[in-house]
């Protein structure tokens, strides 16, 4: 499932060896100039019927998967009528075939994938682990994705994402937090990707992984300095921290009445500002105000509760200082 107007990305045969490659354990076996064709589907296929020679509804679009009993059903024809039926299986512009549980390669199967230019990969993993490890893999590599100038941390199981200008504090806030036990998921830039439920996953780019820049002190290695505790892979975006100078905002939303929100990938995720001043821990408030929201999920609103007791006790005709 993706949002209105958001399109899959594309994912060739190549990002999805590297996506892949050591968690499966693929190899490339032949077909490697078929690398660079596109994989349109995240679906993978078993294509048992086209191995008979049916192809009227042949998932043509997918990663074909030869398991155990495709391997099995060819492995008991004569060699050429093996030859003629992958053939015509190799013709049918697949993006690449992936033999599993380690089964031998025939040798006119790597000849037909270099004749077609079309990979074919091998691993020791059992076809149904496989296949469902390899559709999340392809469902995340083709989701719709962004990169946000912002820092995001796990604060008790809630996403944070903290911007602001240059030199506000960022960084240094993070640090502060992580100090206090937290988990850092990326500094500076945020990568963004929609996954199939709706929701939108922060992740580390790449190179920057687990790094944090510190202005004055430079870059240091985050599980290095705290340990491998201090950090995660990824986590869903549930908070939006908007840091500020004090003297643009002048703390005039002293309550946070003001309810504001950020689009990510056509979803809403609630922000909050908060003024960056003198003799402020912001740390603190940033830490706070995750625990809040995690007390809004759990159905707990201070907000609400003061306001409804407010309104009874005027209801009621009661003095404010009862």
């Amino acid at each position: 499932m993706t949002k209105a107007g958001f399109k899959h990305r594309s994912v060739h045969v190549s990002d999805f060896l590297e996506a892949a490659g050591d968690r499966l354990g693929l190899q490339l076996c032949s077909g490697g100039k078929g690398l660079r064709k596109a994989i349109p589907e995240a679906a993978i296929n078993r294509p048992g019927l086209a191995l008979t020679g049916f192809f009227k509804y042949f998932a043509h679009r997918r990663v074909q998967v030869i398991g155990a009993a495709e391997h099995a059903y060819l492995a008991a024809m004569t060699a050429g009528e093996r030859r003629k039926r992958l053939r015509e299986f190799f013709s049918r512009k697949i993006p690449c075939v992936v033999v599993t549980r380690g089964h031998r390669v025939w040798p006119e199967v790597q000849e037909l994938s270099d004749e077609f230019n079309v990979p074919v990969l091998r691993t020791g993993a059992i076809t149904k682990y496989f296949i469902n490890a390899s559709t999340i893999v392809l469902e995340n590599l083709m989701a719709p994705s962004a990169k946000v100038q912002g820092t995001c941390l796990e604060l008790m199981g809630i996403g944070v994402l903290i911007e602001g200008p240059p030199g506000i504090g960022k960084s240094d806030t993070a640090l502060g937090l992580i100090r206090k036990g937290y988990a850092l998921v990326s500094d500076d830039i945020t990568a963004l990707r929609l996954d199939s439920s709706g929701a939108v996953i922060a992740t580390p780019v790449s190179v920057t992984r687990y790094h944090m820049e510190i202005r004055g002190l430079g870059i240091v290695h985050v599980p290095s300095l705290f340990g491998v505790s201090s950090v995660r892979h990824e986590k869903r975006l549930d908070l939006v921290v908007s840091l500020c100078p004090g003297d643009k905002r002048q703390l005039e939303d002293r309550g946070g009445e003001e309810r504001r929100t950020c689009e990510f990938l056509g979803v809403s995720v609630p922000k909050i500002v908060i003024a960056v001043a003198p003799g402020r821990d912001i740390a603190n408030i940033v830490e706070t105000a995750a625990l809040d929201m995690k007390l809004k999920r759990l159905g707990h609103d201070a907000e609400k509760e003061l306001d409804e007791k407010l309104m009874s006790l005027m209801m009621r005709g009661a003095p404010s200082s009862d």
